[in-house]
């Protein structure tokens, strides 16, 4: 199964509120979401590599929450379909941002060559979790858990106050839940072998 095949395939299953449709059709139709890669030079850096992070997340988050400590004490529980809204469109607000292009890297000849890369420019400067949000909304509601969970998926690596940071995380444990996620993924499952 490809990375798409799979993607759409838990998308389906467990997203069905009012838009989820719409919202997969843009994602699949009028946006690069599957052909993006997650970051311009760190983790997952390649095309396809957006959709490849959403669905790290995605599995990361669903074995946060199922760690004996969150499930049995902290009585986090969440429907499916919030987990997989969170998860697998935290990253929205990377569509249509990643240009394909190259760059000179100096080879341990010494001579230069041409490689591919991807520049990051962003025609809807709107932030990084609160445009997510508003990409999604334009197509379906989100709870507020989801909606707290998507803008502050970034944690404290986020440029905010951490005091407001912590008390978004502190208020809302699935924003918490995901940022571990979107970590655990970024740092450790999809690390370049440079980095």
């Amino acid at each position: 199964m490809t990375t798409k095949e799979e993607f759409c395939s838990i998308y389906r299953e467990q997203i069905t509120r009012p838009g989820s449709d719409a919202l997969l059709d843009y994602l699949e139709h009028k946006s690069d979401f599957f052909t993006a890669p997650a970051s311009a030079k760190y983790h997952n850096a390649f095309s396809g590599g957006l959709a490849a992070h959403s669905l790290n997340v995605y599995h990361c988050l669903l074995n946060y929450l199922d760690r004996p400590r969150v499930k049995d004490v902290y009585k986090l529980e969440y429907p499916p379909e919030s987990i997989a809204i969170a998860a697998l469109l935290h990253d929205v607000c990377k569509i249509n941002c990643y240009i394909p292009g190259t760059r000179n890297v100096k080879g341990p000849d010494g001579k230069w060559t041409a490689v591919p890369t991807f520049f990051y420019e962003d025609m809807l400067p709107y932030g990084h979790g609160e445009k997510s949000v508003y990409i999604i909304t334009g197509f379906l509601r989100l709870t507020r858990d989801e909606a707290f969970a998507i803008r502050w998926h970034m944690g404290f690596s986020g440029t905010e106050d951490t005091r407001t940071i912590g008390r978004a995380l502190s208020q809302y444990p699935l924003a918490f839940a995901l940022s571990t996620a979107d970590m655990e993924a970024s740092y450790f499952l999809e690390q370049t072998p440079s980095n």
